[in-house]
């Protein structure tokens, strides 16, 4: 019985009817209903059924690539065959007509659908990274769905009516409120040595146009080998120099010994501008981590497909229209927001309506269009057989 269901499943949870529109792939993918719901819980539960019946088929085939070239549409090659098989069985591909060793429209299309679902640059092209996704066995991903299905039930509980989400395994925040995403956002979120913390709390307060004061444990790590190969650093970057809780004196980078620890005992303050680490604006809540979301100069970092470079701290793509929807409820608009960073003036703004946030770890997921969404598991929290690839 479960065997002769499967295509059904399938057609609900994966597959969108409208194949030959420009970018379907794009429309079902990128939903505009958030990734936390009660009724995603019964999307999840119909994916992890149609997992198990398709484990339970033999799964899907290995991609073998016999050149190290990767394919891309017009290509022709022996494996675009065994890769028709496997976007088929996962949904990506229909069965269409064609030579079965042509890389085609439908095939391309099919790897960028696969690609979005996956959290890789959509280039439509067969390349290691995509190859190496596909491979991932089918129990792996059956496994992690299983485990993701008990975080979004906890994820899911007591959520505001107005909440930010921010996905750290995707890099991605959701600004949702009443039930719809409002806008969704490209992150880079904590290296692996340096993780972004799961919690809940609420966002209280915008800085405009911020100092940045380092943290002692960045001071450590980054501050004292930098400033070993290159004492100019601290110019370069404007960052000055005081006590910890007094700014009346500014102090000499000649005056620390930089072969010990003894720069800790300082505070660096960096000073608001374009070279500031947290760009224009930053978005507080209370935490015991210490961490918070934020602008960065460093736009290019958004281009990644794997987007974990920070210390903790959450970068925001397109801060500005999430800091104008944080503070709409305050009566200010878009014009004001620009007009306040344009300014430079140092400003700080506690919300009308603090907003709660969370953060959560949450590597596969099912949007409201029936689409699987997988991520690796960058931090190695999904237990045995699960893979963090990238």
């Amino acid at each position: 019985m479960a065997l002769a269901q499967a295509p059904q499943i399938n057609r609900q949870a994966e597959w969108s009817d409208s194949f030959d529109a420009t970018l379907p792939e794009v429309n079902a993918v990128n939903s505009l209903q958030p990734t936390l719901s009660p009724e995603a819980l019964g999307r999840m539960e119909l994916a992890i059924q149609r997992y198990r019946v398709l484990q339970a088929s033999g799964g899907w085939p290995t991609i073998t690539p016999t050149s190290r070239t990767a394919l891309r549409l017009g290509s022709r090659d022996k494996v675009v065959a065994v890769l028709r098989e496997r976007l088929i069985a996962s949904g990506d591909l229909r069965q269409v007509g064609g030579r079965s060793d042509v890389f085609d429209s439908y095939v391309a299309a099919g790897v960028r659908r696969f690609q979005l679902r996956h959290g890789l640059p959509a280039t439509g092209m067969l390349d290691q990274a995509t190859i190496d996704a596909m491979n991932v066995p089918v129990a792996v991903r059956l496994r992690q769905l299983e485990t993701n299905l008990g975080r979004i039930s906890e994820a899911s509980r007591d959520l505001a009516d107005r909440y930010v989400l921010v996905n750290i395994p995707a890099a991605e925040i959701e600004a949702v409120e009443n039930g719809r995403v409002r806008s969704r956002h490209t992150a880079v979120v904590g290296k692996v040595d340096r993780p972004s913390p799961t919690l809940t709390s609420k966002v209280h307060e915008v800085n405009f146009n911020p100092y940045w004061t380092v943290p002692v444990s960045i001071i450590r790590r980054d501050l004292i080998p930098k400033m070993r190969k290159d004492p100019s650093y601290l110019a370069d970057q404007k960052i000055k120099i005081y006590r910890w809780g007094n700014t009346e004196r500014e102090y000499s980078y000649t005056e620390i010994d930089w072969n010990t620890d003894e720069a800790t005992e300082y505070m660096f303050r960096q000073e608001p501008g374009e070279l500031n680490s947290l760009g224009t604006v930053k978005i507080n809540f209370h935490n015991q981590h210490q961490v918070y979301l934020h602008d960065t100069p460093q736009k290019s970092l958004f281009g990644d497909g794997a987007r974990f470079h920070s210390s903790g701290c959450v970068r925001v793509q397109n801060v500005r229209e999430l800091i104008t929807w944080l503070v709409r409820p305050n009566g200010w608009d878009r014009g004001q927001v620009d007009a306040v960073i344009r300014s430079g003036q140092q400003l700080d703004v506690p919300l009308k309506l603090p907003t709660q946030i969370k953060f959560a770890y949450i590597t596969a997921w099912v949007n409201a269009d029936g689409v699987v969404h997988f991520r690796d598991d960058i931090y190695d929290r999904d237990g045995a057989g699960t893979l963090a690839l990238r």
